[in-house]
């Protein structure tokens, strides 16, 4: 990026670098390390892409501030354009501070927001249900000021939740909790937001007054890499009418282009190889049931192979393949009738979706956890493994929740601890994915155990 950097002409920085494809690549690499905070964070799919689009466009910003600040190294004190090894030598010290020493506060920030969007996801499906309340780390290293808000009880529609909702600073370690309504007296409106200003007295300019779960957002709009009118700006939704009148407009313009033509790229990729998928499957003779659809790039088929039956499971496959399919996922329901040198059926998986192999538990029966369901499936993918045509070990689980009312997070978590708990043999399963029926449509949540 600083090459492409030292190529530019002209007294100022040219905003149109933000395009260049080694200033794209830099914005993507930054936001990986982002994304890395929240990938353990257990949320429905369309929230984690929004907070990566979030963190894509604070990367973004980001790197056009150091770019503005790398470009007047280019010259030399008599005005000569500097050398590219001496230049590159001169801006080392912008690199230490915006990407080691604010990396490290910003990457600690974009984990708390992503696990207090989500708990706040979560909060959302039991609407009213229970009341929320804030509370600090309640140890020597909470910040007084943030001591006022400790205890504070409001129902989850309350406006105070809004604006202070954690995190509420830099490595702020602050959370909120659902009580019973009838445990905890609730703080009045007035009192609390008053303990709320008292907290975040020192944020003058209101950047953290925000809430990642409300806003589907890591990072708020207004930051130390923006400017205030970005609280009010309507960018997103009128990018191309949109005529920026300052750098920082102009450059966050450009950076959401980008973002919008690398997803449309990638959705594009996706359907194109979905359609290969396709192509080859609708020829092979040992698959049935192949059907494409170019809108969405949804493929599903069954290998001849597969285990049909009229029982309540085999009719809960069916529908969470033609429900996955009208999504716009790859399905592929594989073979489980494969003999090995023996004559005896060999371990089987269920379903590769999206490229990746797993087995299906469709849960039918509410359970305060899961963790009979995920120990069985353990041990169907340590068979699975075990075969000798295998080379790559599964190591997925999906679990099909019908009724939406059976899924809660900690049910998966408890389960799984109790599988790990129970089982003296390895643990193969690293990744459990939660499809739930939800009346908000079909939503996929995924939990990541390493």
């Amino acid at each position: 990026m600083m090459g492409k950097l030292h190529q530019q002409q002209g007294a100022v920085l040219d905003i149109q670098i933000m395009a260049d494809p080694a200033v794209t690549d830099f914005i993507d690499t930054h936001s990986s390390v982002l994304d890395s905070a929240i990938q353990q964070q257990s949320m429905s799919e369309g929230m984690r892409k929004r907070l990566q689009r979030s963190n894509y466009i604070f990367s973004g910003m980001k790197t056009f501030h150091e770019l503005n600040e790398a470009f007047p190294s280019l010259l030399d004190e008599n005005g000569n354009r500097k050398p590219f090894e001496q230049f590159l030598n001169d801006v080392q010290k912008i690199d230490s501070t915006y990407n080691r020493n604010y990396l490290r506060a910003e990457y600690n920030f974009v984990q708390a927001s992503a696990g207090m969007a989500a708990r706040w996801e979560s909060f959302m499906e039991d609407g009213e249900r229970y009341n929320l309340q804030y509370r600090t780390q309640k140890d020597n290293k909470v910040r007084p000021e943030q001591s006022a808000l400790d205890g504070v009880t409001l129902p989850p529609s309350d406006p105070f939740w809004q604006e202070y909702f954690p995190p509420n600073g830099w490595n702020c370690r602050c959370t909120v909790v659902q009580v019973r309504k009838s445990k905890y007296p609730v703080t009045s409106h007035a009192e609390a937001m008053e303990r709320g200003q008292e907290a975040t007295g020192k944020d003058t300019r209101g950047i953290f007054r925000f809430n990642p779960g409300i806003e589907q957002k890591t990072v708020p709009d207004y930051n130390p890499y923006t400017i205030k009118r970005c609280k009010d700006c309507d960018i997103a939704s009128k990018l191309a009418a949109f005529i920026p009148d300052n750098e920082v407009c102009a450059a966050c313009q450009l950076v959401r282009s980008c973002y919008n033509g690398k997803t449309k790229k990638t959705e594009r990729e996706r359907i194109e190889s979905n359609k290969k998928l396709y192509d080859r499957l609708s020829k092979d003779k040992k698959y049935i049931d192949v059907d494409f659809n170019p809108e969405n790039g949804a493929v599903k088929a069954t290998h001849v192979g597969h285990n049909v039956g009229s029982g309540e499971g085999f009719r809960l496959e069916k529908e969470l393949v033609s429900k996955l399919y009208s999504c716009g996922h790859a399905v592929i329901l594989c073979d489980e009738q494969k003999k090995g040198r023996d004559g005896n059926v060999l371990p089987s998986l269920d379903m590769v979706l999206d490229g990746v192999r797993m087995d299906i538990k469709s849960i039918t029966k509410n359970k305060a956890f899961y963790g009979a369901a995920i120990r069985e499936k353990n041990n169907q993918l340590a068979r699975f493994n075990a075969r000798s045509d295998v080379h790559e070990n599964a190591d997925t689980l999906c679990l099909y929740f019908n009724d939406p009312a059976m899924f809660a997070p900690e049910k998966i978590t408890k389960g799984f601890d109790y599988m790990v708990s129970k089982t003296s043999k390895e643990i193969f399963i690293k990744h459990i994915i939660c499809i739930i029926n939800s009346a908000k449509g079909l939503e996929i949540k995924k939990y990541d155990f390493t």
